[in-house]
């Protein structure tokens, strides 16, 4: 399987910071996206809020204008934190406002989380989820079936 190099850079930056402890859904800096691009929060003004799919005028012309952040258009980033975030237990799009009944500090929230995004971001790229490990359970007769391609 070949995987692009934004895929590669991308979930390397979600790993580095899922094992660091520096994935935080409410922070513009420190969730998928703002650590998918170096921990910046400038793609906030994509967007009509975080969590939204609704890109801003600021969004719109620069989708318009084929503009990429670290290989991904504004409309991409996008899914990938709505991903995220609702992997991570969130209704969208986020509010001061919401019950904050959602564990931060959990690393399996944060994982869940994680997957979700990674899952997008292999979609976007038409390459198989990184993440599914079903095939590892894949039996035939008896006889595991190792049909793994890295």
């Amino acid at each position: 399987m070949k995987t692009s190099s934004r895929l590669e850079q991308a979930i390397s930056k979600l790993y580095t910071a899922f094992h660091s402890g520096n994935l935080n859904p409410e922070c513009c800096k420190s969730c998928a996206v703002g650590n998918i691009l170096d921990n910046t929060d400038t793609w906030k003004h994509l967007t009509e809020g975080h969590g939204s799919l609704q890109l801003t005028y600021v969004g719109k012309v620069n989708e318009a204008f084929g503009r990429k952040l670290n290989g991904y258009s504004p409309s991409e980033l996008l899914h990938i934190e709505a991903a995220f975030l609702e992997g991570c237990g969130y209704t969208l799009p986020l509010s001061r406002k919401q019950n904050k009944t959602i564990d931060r500090n959990s690393k399996e929230v944060m994982f869940n989380g994680m997957c979700e995004a990674v899952a997008v971001l292999c979609k976007l790229d038409n390459v198989a989820n990184v993440m599914d490990f079903s095939k590892l359970f894949d039996f035939e007769e008896d006889k595991p079936v190792y049909k793994l391609a890295f």
